[in-house]
């Protein structure tokens, strides 16, 4: 399974769930008495889920770190061998997790066992994540590291709607929604915004995805021309903030399939 930190669960989380959160109806939260979020990380939608359902909410991750900034009740344990008793939970759901699985089947019927009720994951897809920016050359640059990452990733990270792996393991009267995950970049800049725009300038942001994107079909060379083509996008990104005139709206889909057991 990959992993994550803190930092980027926090930066790739941010907002989500903020403005509209009709995409989870389907998951009948105030009706819910036990949920469990499975891969909660740092609670982002762990939050979600204890603001909408008046019963509890238990959030698991496999890293305890993690778990550290996420209120009890928690569990630290694996996706694929949960630490729960059979029909232990009335939901159980998962956001951006099935995607760094190698084998989200595996998940999918654990999440099948402890669940007496409902199973729901709220998966992106990743290949058609899209970007608008002021600086002209980014959305392109972008749209070229993200086929050549998710060429190299070890993972499916464009799974989306998880209709046929539900059906696979026996869930039933299957609902998919999609959820658009917008963030955007305007004037005032946050801090993070600022040191993401460093992050471009530098290469840094690339260079933490280099192993990924050597290990699909991508050249060193095909690597070090993106590279170098990408922190001239971002000292262009830079300097439009300085004269407060960049503006970025991205736009990840994701896609929340629910099934009863």
């Amino acid at each position: 399974m990959r992993q994550f930190t803190a930092e980027y669960l926090d930066a790739t989380r941010e907002g989500m769930w903020a403005d509209s959160r009709e995409a989870l109806a389907p998951l009948d939260l105030a009706a819910r008495e036990r949920v469990v979020d499975v891969g909660a990380g740092t609670g982002k939608l762990t939050r979600v889920l204890r603001e909408e359902t008046g019963g509890e909410v238990v959030a698991l991750d496999a890293d305890p770190d993690l778990l550290g900034e996420v209120p009890p009740p928690v569990a630290a344990g694996d996706a694929t061998r949960l630490p729960f008793r059979d029909d232990a939970f009335d939901l159980v759901v998962c956001q951006a997790l099935l995607v760094n699985l190698p084998d989200p089947a595996a998940a999918i019927r654990e999440f099948a066992r402890v669940s007496r009720d409902a199973v729901a994951a709220i998966e992106p897809d990743n290949s058609a994540v899209s970007i608008e920016s002021t600086v002209d050359a980014e959305s392109p640059l972008a749209a070229r590291a993200r086929r050549l990452y998710l060429d190299g990733v070890a993972t499916d990270a464009t799974l989306g709607g998880v209709r046929g792996q539900f059906e696979d393991v026996g869930l039933s009267d299957i609902e998919v929604t999609r959820y658009d995950h917008v963030r955007i970049v305007e004037p005032p800049y946050s801090e993070r915004a600022v040191e993401a725009a460093r992050r471009k300038a530098s290469g840094a942001g690339l260079a933490a995805d280099r192993e990924q994107i050597l290990a699909g079909e991508a050249t060193r060379e095909e690597y070090d021309d993106l590279r170098q083509d990408w922190r001239a996008m971002g000292r262009e990104v830079v300097d439009q903030m300085q004269d407060r005139e960049y503006r970025h709206r991205e736009t990840v889909p994701f896609f929340v399939t629910v099934g009863r057991v």
